[in-house]
């Protein structure tokens, strides 16, 4: 069952842009998030919330999308995210160093897509956005906005492939199937 919905937790990248994401269940999300290990217990993480569509429109230029997809900028009008999590480090919060907050960033940000996925709602974490992004909100001086989390009901189909030569570049058919390829069981998993 867990290994089900990690299977079909994955970065989706278009989605149903007219269909609103329910408030509480983002809230939700972010329960999962706040619920999850944390380094030193020092929990630096905080979140923003964006669902409406006009605030959504201002947030997508600054984004990039699928680096591995250099001909693609990204979804059109239509397939755009419903709805944002801003992730942002509260460095007062933080008490060990950045490399701690950037894992407990990954297991709260994962919780969050398992959470979402529950409620058959996909996301993509995009870290690659312009610094200008952050001038759209307000935000004091030790908050520091370091990933977005784009999300909606998704309109592709992600399939997960085992790696051929090496090769971990994701990729779409003619179809635009997003192809994820992964390292096979036997490969990662070591004699020691």
């Amino acid at each position: 069952m867990m290994k089900e919905i990690i299977v079909k937790t994955r970065s989706f990248r278009r989605f149903k842009q007219d269909r609103p994401l329910d408030g509480a269940i983002l809230r939700h999300c972010i329960e999962c998030a706040r619920l999850g290990g944390s380094a030193r217990n020092c929990q630096p993480w905080q979140y923003g919330i964006v669902t409406d569509p006009h605030r959504c429109a201002d947030i997508f230029p600054y984004l990039g999308w699928a680096g591995y997809l250099s001909d693609w900028p990204g979804p059109v009008e239509g397939e755009r995210p419903s709805a944002y999590i801003l992730c942002v480090l509260n460095r007062l919060w933080l008490k060990g160093n950045d490399q701690e907050a950037q894992f407990d960033l990954g297991i709260a940000t994962q919780n969050m897509l398992l959470a979402a996925m529950e409620n058959n709602i996909g996301g993509c974490r995009i870290g690659a956005f312009s610094a200008k992004l952050a001038g759209l909100f307000t935000l004091a001086e030790h908050q520091e906005l370091s990933l977005v989390i784009a999300l909606g009901y998704p309109v592709e189909t992600v399939v997960i492939e085992t790696i051929s030569n090496n090769d971990i570049r994701y990729w779409r058919d003619e179809k635009q199937t997003h192809h994820v390829p992964k390292r096979s069981l036997d490969d990662i998993i070591i004699s020691l």
